[in-house]
């Protein structure tokens, strides 16, 4: 056979099929899985991974290709992938725990070794070889334009342009909106409705209050919008206004509204910024409104007590110092509980009380291994006592001093809210939804010679994924994945599981048996709580952006908020 100078009959020989199968798999598990099924993201990652070690394996031992293009090609992929991690956004280098370059890296390189194979098959070995090191240096060095927003629920990255302003920082550039003059907020009747974090009892449950769920005759009707900064702060409602936390800059926010305008009333400052690549920037956790004030705890651990009228500080304290803690990975997510004359934090797993008036540390519970809940107050075996989940399984102290009640041992983690149910046993979820490890119903029994705990059941029907669920009429009420799931509470049973929502948040209306969800996307949805099918009574876009904060309903006004911007709509009540 007869050839044409320059070109390399070899090349013609590729064996193309097992490259071009595995990259086949690559975007079927990369692109087409988690499109339909965002609930097998992780057997989507499996498949990726195979093709990527399948692609590796042909090319080196199975492709044809001269020895010396194929120690070339992995070397060069190999500096590629090294010089392009040097120079990523920090974004970048930092997302999925430091992985997410890797993650997103190696599949575009593999992909792009198999399309430069395929495409340049019948070319010249020095045109073939110059555009190899074209491709690669675009598949990888592309990265290097980029930055990201964060992740979703489902680990999917909000890719941008590296030199496109972040919302912080168009926020940061707009006139500013700094109150004028210090203000005197108005808290008129009927006072402090929604105390805090998931509402009146921590519980995710509105009880008194009736919609009208035909939102095609009677939608939700706007009151205003405004761009907020960023953080995962929910609200505390009092009277006219309400509280929560952003971060701005190099400052950490905490702020006054008014209700009916959405304009600032008053502003108090710290400074301190957390970030992490996945969420993004700013606080977690979510101010508690209490006896005039306003007890807030931030992403690095400062716990202030602010006067609710003006935002003077009336006192501040570190925790993070004052236990010797290290600030966590997420940054501490905690909301205060104010219990008496102690305002209780968690601690990376662990609690500590302070003195609400002064701000004295008054206690630290026992050592606990990190978590990101909340403490909640608890009357089991009636006794009150807080507890608190964490990467241990779930502990349970004395309010007043400290003292450890009873712990239950389980090896998940600690990122949602504890439940009880009517006849006292307690619900705990892990929060890590993506661990598999289900939920848990506790009974928890104080007899003369101290507590025990009994595991009644546990289910893998339904498993919390940072998202809250609720209790309601036998049954519990959550989030599986990106779809909601109603439980049986008798025995964990699955009653019905659907819809699509992302990895949002809910409360619910117990008096209509009304579940008001709100999407990862920001859609505002009615479903109802009851067990016999899932059913979608309304749905309407509300915000824009990734949405993890809690929503909250105070009378007819319902408040919804990101890390972009907040919203309030008027909903028709049932007279």
């Amino acid at each position: 056979m007869t050839t044409t100078p320059g070109h390399a009959t070899s090349q013609k020989q590729l064996r193309l099929w097992p490259g071009v199968t595995a990259a086949a798999l690559i975007a079927l598990s990369w692109f087409v899985v988690p499109f339909f099924k965002p609930e097998w993201i992780l057997y989507g990652m499996l498949g990726t991974a195979v093709g990527i070690v399948v692609i590796a394996v042909w090319w080196l031992l199975f492709s044809r290709a001269r020895w010396f293009e194929r120690l070339a090609a992995l070397v060069l992929m190999a500096l590629a992938f090294f010089a392009t991690s040097r120079i990523v956004h920090k974004s970048i280098a930092n997302g999925m725990m430091g992985m997410m370059f890797m993650v997103y890296a190696l599949p575009v390189l593999s992909l792009a070794l198999v399309t430069w194979a395929v495409a340049t098959n019948r070319l010249s070995n020095g045109l073939r070889r110059a555009l190899f090191i074209v491709t690669i240096v675009l598949a990888c060095g592309g990265f290097a334009l980029l930055r990201t927003g964060g992740i979703t629920g489902e680990a999917k990255s909000d890719f941008h342009w590296r030199w496109s302003k972040t919302p912080e920082e168009r926020l940061l550039a707009r006139a500013s909106d700094e109150p004028a003059t210090p203000a005197t907020p108005l808290m008129t009747s009927p006072g402090v409705e929604w105390p805090g974090f998931r509402g009146p009892q921590r519980d995710g449950i509105l009880h008194g209050t009736r919609i009208k769920t035909d939102w095609t005759a009677s939608p939700p009707v706007e009151q205003w919008r405004e761009p907020i900064g960023p953080g995962w702060s929910s609200f505390a409602v009092a009277g006219d206004v309400f509280y929560t936390q952003e971060q701005r800059g190099d400052d950490e926010v905490v702020t006054c509204y008014n209700l009916t305008s959405g304009k600032p009333v008053w502003r108090h400052r710290d400074a301190a910024r957390f970030w992490e690549s996945n969420a993004g920037a700013g606080p977690r956790g979510t101010p508690t409104v209490s006896n005039g004030r306003v007890y807030t705890f931030g992403a690095t651990g400062i716990l202030n007590a602010l006067d609710a009228r003006d935002g003077s500080v009336i006192w501040s304290r570190n925790a993070a110092s004052d236990t010797q803690t290290k600030v966590p990975g997420w940054g501490f997510a905690s909301s205060p509980l104010v219990v008496g004359d102690v305002v209780v934090v968690a601690i990376a797993g662990s609690l500590a009380g302070y003195d609400a008036v002064t701000g004295n540390p008054r206690w630290v519970g026992p050592k606990g291994k990190g978590g990101y809940s909340s403490p909640h107050l608890m009357t089991i075996a009636g006794v009150p006592q807080v507890v608190l989940l964490n990467g241990e399984g779930a502990i349970s102290v004395a309010p007043s001093d400290g003292t450890a009640l009873w712990k239950y041992a389980w090896s998940a983690d600690g990122i949602v809210q504890p439940a009880l149910t009517e006849d006292g046993d307690l619900l705990i979820g892990s929060g890590s939804g993506m661990a598999q490890v289900g939920l848990v119903r506790l009974t928890v029994s104080h007899e003369n010679n101290g507590w025990t705990t009994k595991e009644r059941w546990k289910s893998f029907e339904l498993n919390p994924y940072y998202n809250d669920f609720v209790v309601h009429k036998g049954n519990i009420f959550g989030f599986e994945g990106s779809e909601l799931a109603c439980i049986d509470l008798k025995d964990g049973s699955l009653k019905w599981k659907g819809g699509s929502y992302g990895h949002g948040q809910l409360v619910l209306l117990s008096d209509q048996d009304l579940l008001l969800v709100e999407s990862e996307t920001g859609e505002l949805s009615l479903v109802k709580a009851t067990p016999d099918e899932l059913t979608e009574v309304a749905r309407f876009k509300a915000i824009n952006g990734k949405t993890w904060n809690h929503p909250a309903l105070v009378r007819d006004i319902l408040l919804v908020r990101n890390s972009e911007e907040m919203a309030a709509f008027r909903v028709s009540l049932v007279n």
